[in-house]
């Protein structure tokens, strides 16, 4: 299984600054985002969309997404007619999903290519299994926390946890992956990156996106599972497959199906190191 199948690191890069892109690329990213949203002022939306078409008329070297602008936006259409059949682009980011119908809109337009929403308000929360449903097209959600932070009036990381497990929730009960992490937007506070993704992981959370290369590393060892994980999976799955149903180890902990479910994700994740 390749990293692409398991990714964990999401690289935002800004569309109007394709040498920060090019960097981007080789960075060790799992996917690289460019952004014609937030990171691309109104006067530079053309020459963002069109440097950005020009890069994914080639195939790249890792999975590339596009977020583009809000199809609520004079920029949306325009981005959609720029990008769609380009042979580097592997996905789109769709900014600010408020339903299912904006899920629709799109998909209607982009064939079989991969889906994936942004959910950044209070309305979108509250629609998140009906966004996270509503298309084939869609294969994850996660949220946009600056926004949803904004639009919620929460002062405190803390105001952001039920949403947050809504998401994971949503995810699950849809059928997708898991969601990842949104942005830690100091690029500097390391130490707390790794602690939020260490939290992240806890709530059911798998990967985050990133803004800046020095931030990959830390995501990438937060999210793999140590060596103690791993040695204690394939423990349990070699005792489910030595005798069915529930059982006690030796060391005294108790397994069953879910158990072997976990385990077996744990280790679908080894191939990565």
């Amino acid at each position: 299984m390749t990293p692409a199948a398991f990714p964990l690191t999401w690289l935002y890069v800004p569309g109007d600054r394709p040498h920060v892109v090019a960097k981007a690329l080789v960075s060790g990213a799992d996917v690289v985002v460019i952004d014609l949203e937030d990171a691309v002022a109104p006067d530079r939306k053309d020459h963002g969309r069109a440097a950005t078409a020009e890069l994914l008329g080639h195939p790249q070297p890792v999975p590339v997404h596009v977020r583009v602008n809000g199809l609520d936006t004079p920029w949306a259409a325009a981005d959609l007619q720029a990008l769609l059949g380009l042979p580097g682009l592997a996905g789109l980011r769709l900014p600010k999903v408020t339903g299912p119908g904006d899920i629709h809109q799109v998909a209607a337009r982009t064939a079989a290519l991969p889906l994936y929403a942004l959910l950044e308000s209070a309305l979108g929360i509250e629609h998140a299994y009906a966004i996270a449903t509503a298309h084939p097209a869609l294969r994850g959600v996660s949220l946009g926390e600056a926004d949803l932070q904004a639009d919620l009036g929460v002062y405190d990381d803390t105001g952001l946890d039920w949403s947050r497990s809504r998401i994971v929730v949503a995810a699950r009960a849809a059928g997708l992956a898991p969601p990842p992490q949104s942005v830690h937007p100091d690029t500097r506070d390391l130490k707390g990156l790794a602690a939020s993704c260490a939290r992240g992981r806890a709530m059911g959370f798998l990967g985050r996106a990133a803004i800046h290369p020095r931030q990959l590393p830390i995501i990438e060892r937060a999210y793999l599972p140590t060596h103690a994980e791993l040695e204690q999976a394939e423990k349990i799955i070699k005792a489910a497959t030595t005798e069915q149903g529930a059982q006690a180890l030796p060391d005294g902990s108790f397994i069953d199906a879910a158990v072997v479910a976990t385990a077996r994700r744990t280790l679908s994740l080894l191939n990565r190191r």
